[in-house]
């Protein structure tokens, strides 16, 4: 059994990203370091580094989230960038989406304790869910899945026009490239690498912003969703 590892004090630049809240950030924090690490949901070796390389870097997203949107964050796990963004975005409405049980335990014990009545936990994979969750403005992700792959799940939840904003490393380019023909498919319009956090982390936070059109999805999700809201319709007459 390894030594608890200890959680390092806050930086400066948390008091000033978080505001009013920072007491609830730093709690949160304390939970990544405690229950988050014994439950298997971070590694040990995070801890030194939560701020800086977690807390911080997920809160920094909110420069490019609209004001007043519904969000769904996609294998939310424990919480990022769901609870920073939610932390220093009350005007937000967040889904916090995951499928595993252990995690999504985790994340309704910290929307409780912090307090954060605008957040709701859904167990579920992306795929189960289309249709029975409401659609939504931004679909946000961090290190779940290769571009493809990720679109693949959370661009059909999105309303149409609505965005993806997925936090990625060194090879983002590379990554929106290599997905070019998948996310045509999906009916993506628009991409973008966004460097987000100026003044607050370093390096910088990389975002791939991913646009889509009227039919978030394509052509095979819009009949999906179709399905999905005529079954919905039927139950609820019964």
């Amino acid at each position: 059994m390894t030594d608890a590892v200890e959680l390092p004090q806050a930086p400066e630049e948390a008091q000033a990203v978080f505001g009013e809240l920072f007491p609830e950030a730093v709690r949160y924090a304390e939970l990544l370091a405690d229950a988050g690490v014994k439950r298997g949901l971070i590694g040990p070796r995070e801890v030194p580094r939560l701020w800086e390389r977690h807390l911080l870097n997920c809160a920094v997203l909110s420069e490019v989230v609209p004001e007043g949107v519904t969000v769904c964050d996609v294998g939310s796990g424990a919480g990022l960038p769901g609870i920073p963004l939610a932390l220093v975005r009350p005007d937000l409405k967040i889904t916090l989406l995951e499928p595993l049980l252990r995690r999504t335990n985790f994340l309704q014990e910290v929307v409780e304790l912090l307090g954060l009545d605008h957040v709701t936990v859904v167990r579920g994979r992306a795929e189960e869910v289309l249709g029975t969750l409401q659609p939504v403005h931004v679909v946000t992700a961090r290190a779940v899945a290769p571009l493809d792959r990720l679109a693949g799940w959370g661009v059909p939840l999105l309303r149409p026009y609505g965005e993806m904003l997925a936090l990625k490393g060194d090879t983002a380019e590379e990554e929106i490239n290599g997905a070019r023909a998948a996310l045509s498919k999906l009916g993506v319009l628009e991409t973008e690498v966004l460097q987000v956090g100026e003044g607050v982390v370093d390096p910088l936070s990389t975002v791939v912003r991913v646009v889509v059109g009227e039919s978030p999805g394509g052509v095979r999700f819009a009949a999906k969703r179709a399905k999905a809201a005529r079954v919905g319709r039927t139950r609820r007459r019964r």
